[in-house]
């Protein structure tokens, strides 16, 4: 008997679970680092949580992604997004307020 699926579909989902797992990495990562060399005191400053309930937040994604939960379950989608909110909102208003130029 013939099946409707190619033979190779597991090495394609490996690879894109692979990918995925990559990107998410590199995004939690990245925003953890940048994070932790921040200065505590602007945090407060922009309106967002202190630097230490970023730092747990941020760390407890990198852990829960790295031991048992890939990039696609519920923990890993949990944890790019909050990679993603860090550095797409709460870095800029980091860089506006550590610049001197400030947004007010």
């Amino acid at each position: 008997m013939a099946s409707a699926a190619p033979l190779f579909y597991q090495d394609v989902v490996f690879v894109i679970n692979l990918v995925l797992l990559v990107f998410a990495l590199v995004i939690e990562s990245v925003a953890f680092v940048h994070c932790l060399t921040q200065r505590s005191d602007a945090f407060p400053a922009i309106g967002t949580l202190p630097k230490a309930g970023w730092l747990v937040i941020l760390a407890l994604c990198l852990v829960l992604l790295l031991f048992g939960f890939g990039p696609v379950s519920i923990f890993g989608l949990i944890g790019i997004a909050a990679a993603l909110i860090y550095l797409l909102d709460v870095r800029v208003g980091l860089r506006d307020i550590t610049d001197g130029k400030g947004f007010w």
